[in-house]
């Protein structure tokens, strides 16, 4: 089961966050029948929009995140809950995969350089908050960091891993670590905290060590006392049903709806986040259309 935490230094300069998404990567994998390089393109944007989710703490609230660098694997997407549970989706599941010299997945290639990172968060009350940075790497990590520097001024660093077996392309390991300096931070904090990300080993490397998302944090923030501050479950989880899909429907036009009972006799509607299919037959498409005519 897939675990997110959120600490704090005892002297309240520095917070971090840590999730393991093994289980939520696997899950969009099979899901959307990904290549290993939209499956680590996207299990990297699910960990960081996961981490970014959780962090929000007011129920209700939602985050979306949206990249679309001009590459060939199209926008990437990963929309998450104040809880860290989380859903994405890419537009080309079946990009090529590049390989670096060192053997390791080149997301960057995939995902490209051009373009921008969107951020939305909605916290239920008036207009949401829309940001958007150019890309800095592609990479996902780095471009995250970014937005943070560029867009809310929060010196931040960020690490996102996805490991994938190369002889049969399944996810084996996935999480992400999100430090941030908070207003508190003195320089003596912050060189300490330069020093240990310094020497922080990848975020797949810790967690084939069996290291929890707590022995990251505590890794992470070596020197500083740590406090706990929640350590939830997250899961993969859509928020898709045949009652919203209704509810487009019904907001369709009376011609639209004639047209769709004609030409069709049906309504389909695919999920881009699980894949899972809805039909309206001819006789609920007539029901939603006599209903539409009452109001």
């Amino acid at each position: 089961m897939d675990k997110i935490i959120r600490c704090i230094t005892s002297d309240g300069g520095i917070m971090a966050v840590c999730i393991d998404a093994s289980d939520i990567v696997f899950t969009a994998k099979k899901l959307h029948r990904l290549s290993p390089v939209a499956a680590a393109a996207l299990g990297r944007l699910l960990c960081g929009a996961s981490m970014m989710g959780d962090m929000l703490k007011q129920k209700g609230a939602t985050l979306n995140l949206r990249i679309n660098g001009g590459g060939p694997l199209g926008a990437v997407v990963a929309a998450a809950d104040s809880s860290g549970n989380v859903r994405g989706y890419v537009g080309n599941a079946k990009c090529p995969t590049e390989y670096y010299e060192n053997g390791k997945i080149n997301v960057a290639a995939a995902v490209g350089k051009d373009g921008v990172l969107n951020v939305m968060r909605d916290y239920g009350e008036g207009e949401p908050y829309i940001g958007q940075v150019p890309l800095r790497s592609g990479e996902i990590a780095e471009d995250i960091a970014g937005y943070y520097a560029t867009s809310e001024q929060i010196p931040t660093v960020c690490s996102l891993g996805v490991l994938i077996d190369k002889a049969d392309s399944e996810v084996l390991l996935a999480g992400g670590l999100l430090i941030q300096l908070l207003p508190g931070a003195d320089e003596e904090t912050v060189s300490k905290l330069e020093k240990n990300a310094n020497t922080l080993e990848p975020m797949t490397t810790m967690l084939a060590k069996g290291m929890s998302v707590l022995d990251i944090c505590k890794k992470a923030l070596e020197g500083f006392e740590v406090e706990v501050l929640d350590e939830n479950k997250v899961n993969y989880v859509c928020t898709c049903s045949k009652n919203k899909l209704r509810a487009a429907l019904e907001g369709l036009s009376a011609r639209e709806l004639e047209d769709i009972i004609e030409k069709d006799g049906k309504a389909e509607g695919i999920c881009h986040f699980c894949n899972k299919k809805y039909v309206f037959d001819k006789q609920e498409l007539e029901d939603i259309l006599k209903s539409n005519t009452k109001t």
